[in-house]
């Protein structure tokens, strides 16, 4: 196999298990994860997920999680440890809310 083959395919393989996590992290949360998250005490935090690291809610045009198109995204939101929300800041000095964020 020559060298160019080999790159081509290492490339080619990268590209599709990058575009498969990709599918997977778009998918909803399943009832059992959200349950599971619940029950370990996490809360739903509004406002404090990167762009495409939302656990759910991110607005029209998005399907849910891995969804959210800018950074702390108002209306999108990451499960937390519960209590730890409203002290979490943003860059930008907006703290996370335990509803969506209206911009």
């Amino acid at each position: 196999m020559s060298k160019k083959t080999m790159m081509s395919s290492v490339f080619l393989a990268g590209a599709v298990a990058a575009a498969l996590v990709s599918v997977a992290n778009a998918a909803p949360l399943t009832s059992a994860e959200g349950k599971a998250a619940t029950a370990a005490g996490k809360v739903k935090c509004y406002g404090v997920a990167l762009k495409g690291q939302n656990d759910c809610a991110a607005g029209p045009g998005t399907s849910c999680q891995g969804t959210s198109t800018q950074d702390f995204q108002g209306n999108s939101w990451k499960f937390v440890q519960g209590g730890t929300c409203e002290a979490i800041v943003t860059p930008n000095g907006q703290h996370g809310s335990l509803s969506p964020i209206k911009s």
